[in-house]
């Protein structure tokens, strides 16, 4: 009898970081400001020293607003492929404006980069009457998504590593993640709740450490160009490429065998190198979120696929459960459960045992990521260790059925 294995980058536990305030842009992974910003003092009789200051935090003042904005080249480096979402920026300037509106300056600490400060009241304030004021959900949605990827982005600036999401400081894994090229007929989508992003103990964000940006492509939830990249490329494989590891209860649910059990292996690469328009990568989605936020992104998942194939659901997988390192650090909240990374390792382990799969090295593929896996436990628990923190979580109860 097969079991369900869902999949989910985070539980309810977070890695906790430090309390300071880590002031806005004091550090940045471009480049580092010429000198440190000055007080704004406009007193009678001012001398020429004040005057200079005034000017020398004027220009710094310039320099850090061209530098607010998130570039291109640093948005990629986060781990997406994709252009910087329209309403990121728009949220990035608007955070700008009411900084010189309320005379206080961004500062950010604790987990996920939030807001600190004088500052954080006169935004929360602003961002729930302009929440309130859209009566559409889908903007809802789009407003809620945009602003939590554009505070974790200006609040990690300098302080997470854009590869590994940890302290680059102290925490940093890079150098101990062997990457590997995955076969090229499978391509996964990481469908990521805005939470999750940036979030220390995500799992999710390595399987484009070892695969690369193109085989593992990031998609974060609400934000419409990353949605609509990754349905441009169901629309073009088709919906019998297109596969979601989730414990859908409510439809019919494939274990690998099922699914693949008669497929071959040769039509993905001969039928890709005669016609470059023809799409058969196996397109696998992983929804990578916590257990609570997971039903949602589903459930949108389904409505999509409905407006792009028609009433059929979105077909799901079943994989044999199977326990990984994470679990020793982060428990799921039952036993058919487990992170993003190691669904993924099952998925490669599984297909490897089918015959036609069995030659192209989904093992060693496997073995990449579950290595990559344990680098990041071992991280997150020196972390805990090092801050005097237990390394060990209760299970919490969540609601998904």
């Amino acid at each position: 009898m097969k079991l369900l294995m869902p999949l989910s980058s985070s539980s309810s536990s977070l890695v906790t970081t430090p309390t300071t305030t880590r002031a806005f842009l004091c550090k940045c992974p471009l480049s580092k400001p010429k000198f440190q910003s000055w007080n704004r003092t406009h007193a009678n009789g001012a001398s020429t020293r004040q005057l200079q200051f005034s000017h020398m935090g004027e220009a710094v003042k310039e320099e850090e607003e061209e530098r607010a904005a998130i570039s291109l080249e640093e948005w990629r480096a986060w781990g997406t492929t994709s252009p910087v979402p329209s309403m990121v920026s728009q949220i990035v300037n608007d955070l700008k404006l009411l900084e010189k509106h309320v005379d206080a300056r961004m500062s950010f600490g604790g987990n996920g980069g939030k807001l600190q400060g004088d500052f954080r009241v006169q935004e929360d304030k602003k961002h729930r009457a302009t929440y309130q004021a859209l009566g559409d959900s889908e903007k809802k949605l789009q407003f809620y998504s945009a602003r939590q990827i554009a505070c974790r982005v200006l609040g990690s600036r300098g302080y997470l590593c854009q590869k590994c999401w940890l302290p680059v400081e102290e925490d940093c894994m890079c150098s101990r993640i062997n990457s590997c090229s995955l076969w090229p007929g499978i391509k996964f989508w990481l469908y990521m709740h805005p939470k999750d992003f940036l979030r220390q103990n995500n799992t999710g964000k390595l399987l484009w450490q070892v695969f690369g940006v193109d085989a593992a492509n990031l998609c974060l939830f609400g934000i419409p160009e990353h949605e609509e990249i990754m349905w441009n490329a169901f629309k073009l494989a088709g919906k019998s490429k297109v596969w979601c590891l989730y414990p859908n209860k409510s439809s019919v649910l494939k274990s690998v065998q099922d699914a693949f059990g008669e497929e071959l292996v040769t039509n993905y690469e001969v039928t890709a190198a005669k016609d470059s328009k023809i799409d058969t990568t196996l397109h696998f989605i992983l929804i990578d979120g916590t257990w609570s936020n997971s039903a949602a992104m589903f459930r949108r998942l389904q409505d999509q696929a409905k407006s792009v194939w028609g009433d059929e659901d979105l077909a799901c997988i079943s994989l044999n459960p199977g326990a990984s390192a994470m679990h020793k650090l982060r428990p799921q909240p039952s036993w058919d459960r487990t992170c993003t990374a190691a669904a993924a390792v099952g998925l490669l382990l599984e297909l490897q045992l089918l015959p036609q799969f069995s030659s192209i090295g989904l093992d060693t593929q496997a073995e990449a990521v579950e290595h990559a896996l344990t680098e990041l436990l071992e991280a997150l628990t020196t972390r805990r260790v090092r801050m005097g923190r237990s390394i060990t979580r209760k299970v919490r109860q969540t609601n998904i059925r």
